[in-house]
């Protein structure tokens, strides 16, 4: 197995259990809750296949609906989340502006680009992932309330992670 494969699986298994057995309780007026297990997608390989990558969002998605009790939601906003992941880097990054960049993280891309990255790829999932859950227009400032907090909190502990865990490009 290589060393990228099994750092991705542990990364995997960490960011689940924390999701689940921390995260799950953590709620600031019942209106904020962090998902925390989206870095799981945020940080795969630039050089991923995009099956590989869909396929990997999905089941992230199911197993986080398997401890939510919510019928396919995060599978469909992680799926939804890996589709813009394909598009913004499509957008951004160069066509070989990644070829000593195995990862987009905080470290290899800088602050800028992965503070919009991040943003944008969080804003995507909680969008898609509120509506879905409410799914009706009648609750739209409510829902519009929690995405902006959820997503604000998201993005707080994702960075927070990526500066605990940060690593600068060695030129």
């Amino acid at each position: 197995m290589s060393r990228v494969l099994l750092f991705n699986l542990i990364r995997f298994v960490v960011l689940v259990l924390l999701q689940v057995f921390l995260l799950k309780n953590i709620s600031l007026y019942n209106l904020s809750v962090p998902y925390l297990y989206i870095l799981f997608v945020l940080l795969l390989p630039f050089e991923i296949p995009n099956l590989l990558l869909f396929l990997l969002s999905f089941i992230l998605g199911l197993t986080i609906d398997a401890f939510y009790d919510t019928p396919g939601l995060h599978a469909a906003a992680c799926v939804v989340l890996a589709f813009v992941r394909i598009l913004f880097i499509s957008i951004t990054v160069q066509k070989d502006g990644f070829d000593n960049e195995p990862e987009p993280t905080l470290g290899n891309m800088g602050f800028r680009w992965f503070f919009t990255y991040a943003a944008v790829l969080i804003l995507f999932h909680h969008f898609f992932l509120f509506n879905l859950e409410v799914f009706r227009l009648s609750e739209i400032q409510f829902t519009l309330l929690r995405f902006i907090s959820s997503s604000v909190f998201t993005l707080f502990l994702v960075l927070i992670s990526s500066f605990l865990f940060y690593r600068r490009k060695e030129r």
